[in-house]
């Protein structure tokens, strides 16, 4: 008889919570980032990105960064880089308490190297796995901060900072 008690109030626990999970829904963003090539100076960029959230674990997303636009000069010579990231990852959620959560991002990106020179125009990609992991806040239940950590490339780190619009 116990077990039969504790099998049901167990099945309303579990209704109840998933009830009180949040829908599925449609979000996107904006964020400036801090990145650092092995090879070169640590530059700042900013990025836009749109997700879907099927539940409060699991999100799809994806996003365009622009991680460096330069110019770089050695004597005489001087030359503009920009350097493009785009993205599709899966962002695995966990949810804390008074509003914060913490993610992990698995997925592929494709970094874009453009390089232009006087008489000189050269463009490369790359086509690599990109992990990171982050910390949100839900300043209100349809706008949130983050702050994330991402290996875009084994020699690219990018630090960013964002705010997220869920509609």
């Amino acid at each position: 008889m116990f077990k039969k008690i504790a099998a049901a109030a167990f099945a309303i626990a579990a209704s109840s919570a998933a009830f009180a999970a949040e829908p599925p829904s449609f979000y996107a963003g904006v964020d400036i980032s801090s990145t650092d090539f092995d090879d070169f100076d640590r530059d700042t960029g900013f990025g836009a990105f749109v997700g879907y959230k099927y539940n409060e674990n699991i999100s799809l997303e994806a996003g365009f960064h622009r991680l460096a636009d330069n110019r770089y000069t050695a004597g005489t010579l001087s030359a503009d880089v920009t350097v493009d990231q785009y993205d599709l990852s899966v962002l695995g959620t966990l949810p804390l308490s008074n509003g914060f959560d913490v993610y992990g991002r698995l997925g592929y990106n494709r970094l874009t190297v453009d390089v232009d020179a006087p008489g000189f125009f050269g463009k490369e990609h790359q086509s690599k796995l990109v992990y990171g992991i982050g910390l949100a806040y839900a300043f209100t239940p349809v706008v949130a901060g983050r702050v994330e950590v991402q290996k875009p490339n084994s020699d690219v780190t990018k630090l960013a900072a964002g705010v997220v619009f869920k509609f």
